[in-house]
């Protein structure tokens, strides 16, 4: 899965099973499971500091750090201008007072997995991780000072770990906070982005703005995950499946350490309750499901206000990653 599409593109799927295979025996055998196995990749980080219980919850995606190249200060152009793209494929919006939309697509996010930018005043982390479909944006603004953040090459329970290049601590994308180094414990505003199509973008901001594509070498608008969306168990995880027998890999909408089944939320064309409404519309492509993004099958864009009708902070993830970052979360499964 994930190294074999890293670096040079799609290899075979021979390449792919060997690496699978190779992969197994990291994952049955405990390897990589402690950081003197990384000191040397990562002089300037400091173990000693951390709040990860076992080390062996973090493993090697393949590839090195920096490997998957995060993007810094990206072109956009015009919404007219944005050619390429299909209309039911994924974007991360974002949407700041006073500033004009932007849409950063998923297929070149698919390949970069972090995006550093800024809009207006505000410097932005925009993070996706395909593993386990968390797309969140951040305030890279710590203590102080701005953080630019790459990827590690690390995963624990199958999510990105993400770095900052300032002082080399680990962060975990799906929680925003810091695991490793001097920044261990502190957490990173997340900002109120969400996942749209393309054409649910363009039609509502007919004169928003769309990262330009990257200058690299990478197959995008292609998924180099096909399938991994209705897979029995996600990729290189070793916690715990989730309970009430929702499937790992069911699509949950998480707002602080609440879970709402998608699967709920699509059915009662909406949810109100916890002081939030959580909408629902048909309309966007699965980015983890067909060999092209575009021709993923419909999961529907979510979007989550508050009474004042604000967007709220939060996540549509795989369930699996909600229960191992919240295993004391709170499932909101309605009435039975």
């Amino acid at each position: 899965m994930l190294g074999p599409f890293y670096v040079g593109g799609v290899r075979s799927r021979e390449d792919t099973m060997r690496f699978l295979l190779l992969m197994l025996v990291f994952v049955t055998t405990g390897a990589w499971a402690s950081p003197e196995l990384w000191r040397s990749e990562w002089p300037n980080t400091d173990f000693n500091r951390t709040n990860v219980e076992s080390w062996g919850e973090i493993l090697s995606g393949g590839p090195p750090k920096d490997g998957i190249p995060a993007l810094s200060d990206p072109n956009f152009i015009s919404v007219r201008r944005g050619r390429g793209l299909t209309d039911r494929e994924p974007v991360i919006t974002l949407e700041l007072a006073g500033q004009t939309p932007r849409a950063y697509p998923i297929r070149y996010l698919m390949w970069h997995e972090i995006v550093n930018d800024q809009v207006g005043g505000v410097p932005v982390a925009v993070s996706f991780c395909p593993l386990c479909n968390s797309g969140i944006t951040f305030d890279r603004r710590v203590q102080g000072r701005v953080l630019n953040f790459g990827v590690s090459g690390k995963l624990r329970y199958s999510d990105m770990v993400m770095y900052d290049r300032e002082t080399e601590s680990w962060w975990q994308q799906a929680t925003a906070k810091g695991i490793a180094g001097v920044l261990t414990g502190t957490e990173l505003t997340q900002l109120p982005s969400w996942m749209e199509s393309w054409d649910q973008f363009k039609a509502r901001n007919p004169d928003g703005l769309v990262m330009a594509q990257p200058k690299f070498s990478r197959r995008y608008g292609a998924n180099p995950y096909q399938g991994y969306d209705s897979s029995s168990r996600p990729f290189l995880y070793r916690g715990e499946n989730p309970p009430h027998d929702i499937h790992p890999l069911a699509r949950v909408v998480r707002v602080g350490g609440r879970a709402w089944p998608l699967t709920r939320v699509r059915e009662e064309q909406g949810v109100s309750e916890a002081g939030l409404r959580i909408s629902w519309e048909a309309g966007q492509a699965s980015a983890l499901d067909a060999d092209s993004i575009a021709e993923g099958r419909d999961v529907g864009t979510v979007r989550v206000r508050d009474g004042a009708g604000m967007d709220v902070p939060h996540d549509v993830m795989f369930a699996f990653a909600f229960h191992a970052f919240w295993p004391e979360g709170t499932w909101m499964l309605g009435q039975n």
